[in-house]
């Protein structure tokens, strides 16, 4: 048997396999995040060519980067904690198969940092009400990686796969509980359900499953997700802002003073070029613009009203810990009036 080989029970997997299915998913990583940056210049450029060419020449990759990390940074742990936890599930109901499943071997490999790591940043980006199905995660994959190193110390087992998330999840529920009661007294059941089911089904899901199911209860939720993740992922960065919203005093000859609104492209020697809401470019002569403000970005309304102990179930915790710019009067020009009309 090579020594590059990873071994477990039901037989070694290759190691030129395991650099094959390595390689394929290596060249997949970097290009989804270029595929998502150039859909969003074209979703931006409401699909005009040429004005696409002009936001490529302009914007700075960074600026998109950043965009795109800020967005998205709550997706990294879930891919983590979720391939760990359906690859330990492979590992202790179907053993013999595992060496035939890239799933299992992801688990196998990962490091606990790794997944230490992404369990803390959920912690922080995670919205309140996804908390509790965050800890269901964690205990669960507690209670799986017992079942792998520990499985000889009975006590150590018990207290692990049983001990742990009845404590965690009996915790979990007299927290959130207020937030229960008042989620089904509005009529917000999916919130409720939200709150309350991964507390319970917690203590249900560190132990093995049946053999014969284990391949279907892993191996076709990690194909959905993977199928359903880049859509779902392309569909959110495809809204995020990428341009600063601003909005332009023009003062132009013969013409009463108007505000123009837009995302600010740029502005160089000789004009500001701002990209209309409905995909128009325009360039503004420099001794034209009158002044300009950057607009801040429309509030949407909550899609809950339920808090939990004071705590609205849609923040997170790095939304209260980070500072905040609050927005006490809106500038006349966001609105798109002038200061001093003419």
């Amino acid at each position: 048997m090579s020594e590059n080989s990873i071994y477990v029970k039901g037989g070694p997997i290759p190691a030129r396999r395991r650099r094959a299915q390595l390689n394929y998913l290596l060249t997949i990583l970097p290009a989804f995040p270029l595929v998502l940056l150039v859909l969003r210049l074209w979703y931006l450029s409401r699909q005009d060519l040429p004005t696409m060419l002009l936001l490529v020449q302009y914007i700075s990759p960074l600026g998109m980067i950043s965009a795109l990390f800020i967005t998205l940074i709550w997706s990294v742990p879930a891919v983590v904690l979720v391939l760990r936890l359906l690859g330990s599930v492979l590992l202790v109901s179907a053993p013999e198969d595992a060496g035939r499943s890239l799933l299992a071997v992801t688990a196998l490999r990962m490091p606990d940092w790794v997944v230490l790591l992404a369990a803390m940043l959920a912690a922080f980006t995670w919205q309140l009400r996804l908390l509790p199905l965050l800890g269901m995660l964690i205990v669960a994959i507690l209670g799986l990686t017992a079942a792998q190193r520990f499985h000889t110390e009975r006590w150590l087992m018990v207290w692990i796969t049983i001990g742990v998330p009845v404590l965690v999840g009996a915790l979990v529920l007299i927290f959130v509980w207020p937030g229960v009661v008042q989620a089904f007294r509005i009529g917000e059941t999916s919130t409720a359900l939200l709150l309350v089911l991964p507390p319970l089904f917690g203590p249900l899901l560190t132990g093995p499953v049946p053999a014969r199911a284990a391949r279907l209860v892993t191996h076709w939720p990690a194909v959905g997700a993977a199928l359903l993740a880049p859509l779902a992922i392309g569909v959110v960065f495809l809204r995020a802002p990428v341009l600063p919203n601003s909005a332009v005093e023009v003062d132009e000859p013969g013409k009463p003073t108007h505000v123009l609104r837009g995302q600010l492209i740029a502005v160089d020697d000789t004009s500001t070029t701002v990209l209309e809401d409905g995909g128009l470019v325009t360039f503004i002569p420099n001794d034209q613009v009158r002044s300009k403000t950057l607009c801040p970005e429309p509030v949407r309304p909550p899609d809950s009203a339920v808090a939990v102990r004071g705590w609205a179930v849609t923040d997170s915790a790095l939304s209260w810990i980070a500072p905040t710019r609050r927005v006490t009067e809106v500038d006349p020009r966001c609105l798109g009036r002038p200061l001093s009309p003419s």
